[in-house]
């Protein structure tokens, strides 16, 4: 008696780190960056001309993608990051830290490689810019 062997169909996996097929959206990339970036102690904001603009004030929402640019290739990435940091606190070392989260953040939700994290300081946010701010805030509540 000859047994009739099943073929079983194979099953190839992804294998951690490889996207083949797979393409992620430079959008998705940046806002995942600005999710980091905007955890980062001493960065007062995101910096970058109009992006959001009145779409942001309209719908209430913050853009996260807001002050960064991502260059993306099928399994590298470069990201440049504008930001405004709070008065006192130390430029390089929130640099660092914004590079290194940023890195981290981006290469574990999308398994594509950081080459470069260009951080680009924008300006500096000081108390007095703050107070004025929210009185701002308080006369557009009030009226």
């Amino acid at each position: 008696m000859e047994e009739k062997k099943e073929e079983i169909p194979e099953i190839t996996e992804n294998v951690e780190g490889s996207n083949d097929g797979i393409k992620i959206s430079n959008d998705v990339v940046a806002v995942i960056a600005g999710v980091a970036v905007s955890e980062v102690p001493g960065v007062a904001s995101m910096s970058g001309g109009f992006a959001g603009g009145i779409t942001e004030v309209l719908s209430g929402k913050k853009n996260l993608s807001r002050g960064i640019k991502v260059d993306a290739d099928e399994k590298d990435v470069k990201i440049d990051v504008n930001i405004i940091v709070e008065y006192g606190s130390r430029i390089p070392d929130v640099a660092f830290e914004i590079q290194n989260r940023v890195k981290k953040a981006v290469e574990s939700m999308t398994g594509l490689k950081v080459l470069e994290v260009n951080v680009h300081v924008q300006g500096v946010k000081t108390e007095r810019e703050e107070k004025e701010e929210e009185e701002e805030k308080e006369n557009n509540k009030e009226e």
